[in-house]
């Protein structure tokens, strides 16, 4: 029998694999993706320089903090000027419009509590003694300058202006007051003695001096010639 003969079989080849293609590297988040150098400088612009302010800000801001001092001194007419010019001029600061409205009603409704101001000497020398007996020793001061200032020979604006100084610790003056007080009208040489107002000039040996003053004489008037 005839041997068959083994044919080989032909060997497989093998094709190379493709090399794999390689991921790329993955970005951390810390990472950030670099921008042009026009758009750098624009998102650095934007992140660090503030918002401008609006055109007017600080000049309404100035007016506001006026109106506000002018409301702590208790010069309500005053303030009330300022708040409104905020509101009228500065329509764009919301903000600051709200607290101009808030504080312009509290100046309105001080100011209609208010009594209305003095305009004779007998009227102001009654304003510094309501000044007085609020403890309001410069306001009392003032309106009784005013009313010496218009009418020299008022006892009752001398008399009240030697205690508010007595108070105020301006002793000189406010025995001076009381030597022209007497002298105008001895009857306030008695009130003198008793009052506890006068208690901060009591214990000066000029205070008895000026209980002792003279009246003082009066003052002769101009004769008119008849035209």
């Amino acid at each position: 029998m005839a041997k068959q003969r083994r044919v080989a079989k032909p060997t497989r080849t093998h094709k190379p694999r493709a090399a794999a293609k390689k991921a790329p590297p993955r970005r951390s988040a810390a990472v950030v993706k670099r921008a042009s150098p026009r758009r750098q400088s624009v998102v650095a612009a934007t992140a660090v320089a503030p918002p401008r302010a609006k055109p007017g800000f600080y000049e309404a801001v100035a007016i506001y903090e006026r109106g506000v001092q002018a409301l702590q001194r208790h010069e309500f007419q005053a303030a009330a000027g300022f708040f409104r010019n905020v509101l009228d001029h500065y329509p764009d600061e919301r903000e600051l419009l709200e607290r101009a409205r808030l504080y312009l009603r509290v100046c309105e409704r001080e100011t209609v509590r208010q009594p209305p101001a003095p305009k004779t000497p007998e009227e102001r020398v009654y304003a510094a003694t309501m000044a007085l007996n609020a403890g309001d020793y410069g306001q009392a001061t003032d309106h009784l300058q005013r009313a010496l200032a218009e009418n020299p020979d008022s006892d009752h604006a001398h008399y009240t202006m030697s205690v508010v100084l007595g108070i105020r610790g301006r002793i000189d003056e406010g025995i001076e007051h009381l030597r022209q007080a007497i002298a105008l009208n001895p009857e306030n040489r008695a009130l003198a003695r008793q009052d506890p107002d006068l208690e901060s000039l009591r214990s000066h040996s000029a205070f008895r001096a000026a209980l002792d003053t003279a009246p003082a004489s009066p003052r002769r008037r101009p004769r008119i010639r008849p035209t």
